[in-house]
């Protein structure tokens, strides 16, 4: 058998099934490459074409077989099975003691996309609910005269951050705490990331069982969606620096958010997925969201 028609045989596996893709893919092909490929030792970003005609063993056949099975009968995630993750490049561990990374942020990270809003005073960033880490890692990566601290509630959570920091080498320029919320956060930070828990009731009721393996600590935001970004946002003002911007992803919650704060001046970021995924907000304009209202006369 070629590694094509492998390739063909595991495609048509996952397609038969009922799954569900977001993991790091969005269709059966895909992931199935990213199976097959991960189980024969070979990089994930190989030249399919080029490997086409490659002869493969019975003994990789079975091995790929099983692994394509234990995707359709455990309805895991992918990364949770080859225990890793690749966010704009980079590879991260990653288990189900944490969620897996996907977050637009990262793509705003490597493109740059809100560099206009720091300065040479950035020094310090903050990414509240780190999980795996990634964001903290490619923030380190991307701006290599900041030091990163990365928060989390959960203590499994910054296990795995730390294993990722390790992996990375970047011990020395990334601080892990655990904090509810900003907390144990002081700051004051020019620049804090946010890819909170924001998924609404509704929407967690219908989850498929790949997002409900991950931790629902880290998806589950309330009724609307927006009870850990009500507390984020009452409490960043005294953690943020004069100049300093906080850079929140709130998944496909917009009308949910502008509806729970309808007077915040907010900058929406464009990502691969649109321009209301991802949003920026100024200390600034944080502050006037919080000052007292003169009474009317």
């Amino acid at each position: 058998m070629t590694l094509q028609d492998l390739l063909t045989q595991a495609t048509a596996s996952l397609a038969a099934a009922p799954l569900a893709y977001g993991h790091g893919t969005t269709n059966a092909r895909d992931e199935a490459a990213w199976l097959l490929l991960w189980q024969l030792g070979l990089p994930l970003d190989s030249d399919l074409d080029a490997l086409a005609t490659h002869t493969v063993t019975e003994a990789q056949v079975q091995a790929v077989n099983a692994l394509i099975a234990r995707r359709i009968d455990t309805r895991q995630p992918a990364a949770y099975l080859t225990r890793e993750a690749w966010l704009q490049g980079v590879p991260f561990y990653v288990d189900e003691r944490a969620i897996v990374p996907r977050s637009f942020i990262a793509e705003l990270i490597a493109d740059g996309d809100f560099d206009d809003w720091l300065s040479d005073n950035t020094q310090h960033v903050l990414d509240l609910c780190t999980g795996n880490g990634s964001l903290a890692v490619l923030a380190a990566m991307a701006w290599p005269d900041i030091t990163v601290t990365g928060a989390d509630l959960s203590a499994d959570a910054l296990a795995v951050a730390g294993i990722n920091v390790q992996r990375h080498q970047l011990q020395d320029r990334i601080q892990l705490i655990e904090s509810d919320g900003l907390r144990n956060c002081p700051g004051p930070y020019q620049l804090i990331l946010c890819n909170p828990p924001y998924v609404n009731a509704r929407s967690m009721s219908a989850l498929p069982p790949e997002y409900l393996a991950e931790p629902q600590l880290a998806l589950a935001g309330g009724t609307d969606g927006m009870d850990f970004i009500r507390q984020l946002l009452r409490d960043a003002p005294a953690c943020l620096a004069p100049d300093g911007v906080l850079v929140l992803e709130i998944g496909n919650e917009r009308a949910h958010f502008e509806a729970a704060f309808p007077q915040l001046d907010v900058v929406w970021l464009a990502t691969s997925a649109g321009r209301d995924q991802v949003l920026l907000l100024t200390a600034e304009s944080l502050a006037v969201q919080q000052a007292p209202h003169a009474p009317t006369p």
